[in-house]
């Protein structure tokens, strides 16, 4: 018989570094585990429910409120119980979670792309250019992110493509800034000159070149926004303004329940604020660990 050996994720690479810090870290490693089971959980959410929350012919008003464990009309348990429209609380939740982390994913990926693009062409560029994207980014991060989505989604309405535009709109502004710092830093070193002297084309230099050395600090300011998008979004959901009630997410699911979270009906708020939490805590908690991992200066 042939032994084989475990070996660690090589350091060589930036994935492998990744990989590495994480498993070295316990309370890191947990936290990824626990994100990895809840985006299983959204993606197969159809196959794992025990019910279409949203189809209305598998909904009876008849098992409205009812508390954990109750059996319904039909035979059935809703082990988190239902809210005021008789839907089984856990799947709702799962459907909400899939609504949460699509909004939060897409947005931050879109805020990522217009953000780096636009901080590297500052960087590469300088002059007018650094300065008028600069001045922008400086207006954008001087206003609250809650107050600026809720300003505009005030004007244009509810729906997922108009949340998922308000979060791209706060957030590209500190993707920027952070590629920029990081740009600036590999414009003067040699590989660039070089690259210059062999008459590459800018774009080939500014995303061929620049963008790879700059990727460190965009995977963890990636990772913790797609956290802070979440918490945005869930926000604005609660608040009545962000998505629709056809399409659910955590936040408008802890809506539902509080006004009678008081009258001893805590399930329908409190379990979808658990998961809400347990989701972004995750996220963090994978996004410091990057942090001290891919930062020398921070690493142990």
């Amino acid at each position: 018989m042939t032994a084989i050996a475990l070996r660690k994720p090589s350091t060589d690479t930036l994935l492998g570094r990744a990989l590495n810090g994480l498993l070295k870290s316990p309370k890191a490693t947990i936290a990824a585990i626990v994100f990895l089971l809840l985006l299983l959980a959204a993606v197969f959410g159809p196959w794992l429910a025990p019910q279409d929350p949203y189809d209305l012919m598998q909904i009876s008003i008849m098992d409205a409120r009812l508390p954990p464990g109750s059996e319904s009309t039909s035979g059935g348990i809703y082990w988190l119980g239902t809210d005021g429209q008789g839907r089984d609380m856990l799947s709702a939740m799962i459907y909400g979670l899939r609504t949460s982390l699509a909004v939060g994913g897409v947005s931050g990926v879109v805020a990522l792309g217009v953000g780096t693009a636009l901080g590297l062409i500052a960087a590469y560029f300088g002059g007018r250019v650094d300065a008028l994207i600069m001045r922008l980014v400086d207006l954008m991060l001087g206003f609250p992110t809650i107050l600026v989505a809720l300003m505009l989604l005030a004007t244009i309405g509810q729906g997922v493509g108009k949340v998922m535009f308000a979060l791209v709109l706060v957030q590209w502004a500190l993707f920027a800034r952070a590629v920029r710092s990081a740009a600036l830093v590999e414009k003067g070193k040699e590989y660039v000159e070089a690259a210059a002297c062999l008459d590459l084309s800018k774009a080939r230099i500014l995303f061929g070149h620049l963008l790879p050395n700059c990727l460190p600090p965009l995977i963890v300011i990636g990772t913790l926004q797609v956290a802070n998008a979440i918490s945005a979004e869930a926000t604005l959901s609660f608040l009545g303004i962000g998505l629709p009630i056809t399409e659910p997410s955590l936040g408008l699911l802890i809506a539902n329940g509080y006004e009678v979270l008081m009258s001893g009906q805590y399930w329908i708020s409190v379990y979808p604020g658990l998961l809400l939490v347990l989701l972004v805590f995750s996220i963090n908690i994978v996004g410091d660990r990057l942090r001290e991992v891919l930062n020398p200066r921070l690493e142990r």
